[in-house]
């Protein structure tokens, strides 16, 4: 862990700031079109469509096979989305609220 004041950490919370500051999902792309490459944005999106397979209780093989996903990516999503930080948890709630609203 980076200790504070350390230029890393200052740069990850300005990132993490800069995220809650976007209202709509077309301010969302352009911003991750700006800081992402087409293959990192790719990445993410897939790591998302993997949480959403698993948190629906679709086995590992169905995963990849569906999202192209390598075995190595659906554990560790996997093992992220039943981890502490619930990142996945909390946003693919937030996503299925939203679809109710």
């Amino acid at each position: 862990m980076r200790k504070d004041g350390d230029a890393g950490t200052r740069a990850n919370a300005r990132l993490y700031e800069a995220l809650c500051t976007l209202r709509t999902p077309e301010e969302a792309e352009a911003l991750l079109a700006d800081i992402l490459s087409a293959r990192e944005l790719a990445d993410l999106a897939q790591r998302l469509e993997v949480a959403a397979l698993l948190s629906e209780g679709a086995s590992y093989v169905d995963v990849s096979r569906t999202t192209g996903a390598s075995s190595t990516t659906v554990s560790r999503v996997s093992k992220c989305l039943n981890g502490e930080a619930g990142g996945y948890r909390l946003v693919l709630e937030r996503l299925e609220e939203h679809k109710t609203q």
